[in-house]
């Protein structure tokens, strides 16, 4: 039987972690999880307690639940959202499961109590024609196409709130708010809001996801150019880490790459990548079994999910008198 050509898309991954040059542990944790094509990078609050208690019990919930709840209950316990795409239900849950698990922790001893964690995750579909970026917090997402380095995510801060609610302040005026206040979190209340961005993939696409200790070091240019050197990703994190420390290394550094590339394959079916087929998310709630209790926080009115675009939902609305603030130390 005679096999055919045909250029299919793959997606690779890389990713570092670092304390940097001034903090004495590191806070910062991260999710590579190439099998399912899901990576997040979760950035623990320092100066409260147990940041990286926080951020290590987001990365491993979102692990747990892709390893064993999405295959036998998607959603569960939160009903699926019938206008999202699978990858955007799957992120929404993990994180909102995340922030309840932190929460829950947060109250049961007085060390953990107040701890959180930023955190921002990314989905590929099984064809790498599509990502979905999930992120609460200020930790970013970036995409970098045809040599144009562009944010995709905006970051839940006092700083950035204001330039977003308030377009008429000056830059000076924005520039006297202080810079380390968090307004979104994971583990500061008992249900999250978390914002969504999709978008189709094209081959040569590199995505860098980072915490605040990279992009607040380097400019996006400088993130750009040095991923623009590597074809190597993993060298391309070392460098990314290795210049941040260069510049001082204030914080935890925290970087992952996702690159899609083209491959030629020798059969149709080998298009499709190898990660286990997850279940539809329909969630015990969305089939309708009710006799199944849900958790309290699962009948809130928060709202779980904002769609949004890159760094442009400017008629969005931002949560305010609702919005808790985290103060980051300086």
């Amino acid at each position: 039987m005679s096999a055919f050509s045909t250029r299919a898309m793959r997606t690779r991954f890389a990713g570092k972690t670092d304390v940097g040059l001034q903090r004495e542990h590191n806070e910062d944790s991260l999710l590579v999880m190439s099998d399912m094509l899901v990576v997040a990078v979760a950035d623990g609050m320092g100066g409260h307690r147990s940041g990286d208690v926080a951020s290590q019990l987001a990365v491993s919930t979102l692990r747990d639940f892709f390893e064993i709840t999405v295959q036998k209950d998607a959603t569960w316990p939160f009903p699926a959202n019938l206008d999202l795409s699978d990858e955007e239900n799957y992120l929404v849950t993990g994180l909102r499961l995340s922030n309840r698990r932190i929460f829950d922790r947060s109250l049961k001893a007085m060390n953990d109590f107040g701890m959180g964690t930023t955190v921002v995750a990314a989905m590929f579909d099984g064809k790498a024609k599509k990502v979905t970026v999930a992120h609460v917090g200020d930790s970013r997402a970036y995409r970098i196409r045809n040599g144009v380095i562009t944010q995709l995510t905006r970051d839940h801060s006092l700083v950035s709130d204001a330039a977003h609610m308030a377009p008429w302040l000056s830059a000076e005026e924005v520039a006297q708010l202080p810079p380390n206040v968090i307004t979104r979190a994971l583990g500061i209340r008992e249900d999250v809001v978390v914002d969504l961005f999709s978008e189709a993939t094209i081959a040569g696409d590199v995505y860098l996801l980072c915490s605040d200790g990279l992009c607040g070091t380097l400019s996006d240019e400088q993130m750009r150019d040095v991923v623009l050197r590597h074809d190597d990703l993993d060298k391309a994190c070392a460098e990314l880490v290795d210049r941040a420390n260069y510049f001082g290394g204030p914080d935890n550094i925290t970087v992952i790459l996702c690159s899609i590339d083209v491959e030629e394959t020798d059969a149709a079916a080998d298009t499709e990548k190898a990660r286990p087929k997850l279940a539809p998310p329909r969630g015990r709630a969305a089939r309708g079994e009710d006799d199944t209790p849900l958790p309290e926080a699962a009948t809130d009115e928060v709202p779980a999910v904002r769609v949004t675009s890159p760094l442009a939902d400017t008629d969005a609305p931002v949560e305010d008198a609702d919005t808790e603030s985290v103060r980051r130390p300086t």
